[in-house]
């Protein structure tokens, strides 16, 4: 089945889709980007994902060139028309093209350029590593301060997946000033006894939309959330760690640093966690 995708009110087979060489999402990374999971065929945490989309746009100055129902509307349609069951549905929203190359925004009244396709997860659930558990190493952060705008500039993220990668791991953390900062595309959290401690939203981290989502079920679970920055040491020594993120929901460390994490095997919270979670997102997919 060719996939289909849908460029700039167009729905067209993936080998059909083109944007301008022009496009300031290519050029200048001038672009916001949402992934929103997909289970049963419904959206998950929809109306949290177009929130942060909205903030997205509204920090660097891009028209939003749909309201939400128009968003829901696109979102099902392109599901539909791939027959997605479990997986993802990845938004690009650039600044446009004015036609040529320029630092300078394009005029006023340019058109964003709106990128949409889907991505099959049939593992979204019942993902392996959820039972393994991850093994992550730490790097300095050298990312650009405003990182609570979910841009298109992943180049640093990507760089430390393949920094990962070779070193064996699954997963690199990023570090600045001794304290962890998040994960190359999630949020980090610890346990330490009936806390769980994960860095505040600030300009410095994403706020994730599965991060707040877990962190209100975890309350509700009984568990004091703390939000505050932790290191490197104190999460080697914490009871669990975990990552929160909307392409893997919740999903266990046990090993930072070649530093074995509690046991050493994953952890009961993380794993109640991560089945709470589902569950909700199960009742209230749209």
């Amino acid at each position: 089945m060719t996939r289909i995708v849908h460029v700039n009110g167009r729905f067209l087979p993936e080998t059909e889709a083109v944007v301008s060489v022009f496009d300031r999402g290519f050029l200048m990374a001038d672009a916001v980007y949402e992934v929103t999971a997909v289970l049963d065929g419904r959206l998950c945490d929809f109306s949290g994902h177009l929130a942060r989309l909205r903030r997205s746009l509204d920090e660097l100055g891009i028209a939003n060139p749909m309201d939400e129902s128009e968003w829901l509307a696109l979102h099902r349609e392109l599901v539909a028309r791939n027959g997605l069951v479990e997986g993802l549905v990845y938004l690009q929203v650039s600044r446009g093209s004015a036609g040529d190359r320029d630092f300078v925004f394009p005029p006023e009244g340019t058109p964003p350029t709106v990128v949409l396709f889907t991505q099959a997860k049939p593992q979204l659930v019942d993902n392996p590593q959820a039972k393994k558990g991850l093994r992550v190493i730490s790097l300095e952060d050298l990312r650009w301060a405003r990182r609570d705008i979910k841009t298109v500039q992943l180049l640093p993220s990507s760089l430390a997946k393949m920094q990962a990668k070779a070193a064996g791991v699954d997963e690199a953390w990023f570090v600045q000033d001794g304290f962890v900062t998040e994960g190359t595309s999630n949020n980090a959290h610890i346990v330490l006894g009936d806390r769980l401690v994960t860095r505040p939203r600030t300009n410095e981290i994403l706020h994730g939309i599965t991060r707040a989502s877990v962190l209100q079920l975890a309350a509700e679970a009984g568990l004091m959330v703390e939000e505050r920055p932790f290191s490197v040491p104190e999460a080697q020594s914490a009871d669990e760690v975990f990552i929160t993120s909307a392409s893997s929901f919740v999903i266990p460390v046990i090993e930072l640093d070649g530093v074995a994490i509690g046991t050493g095997h994953v952890g009961p919270l993380a794993v109640k966690l991560r089945e709470i979670y589902v569950e909700a997102l199960r009742r209230t997919a749209l």
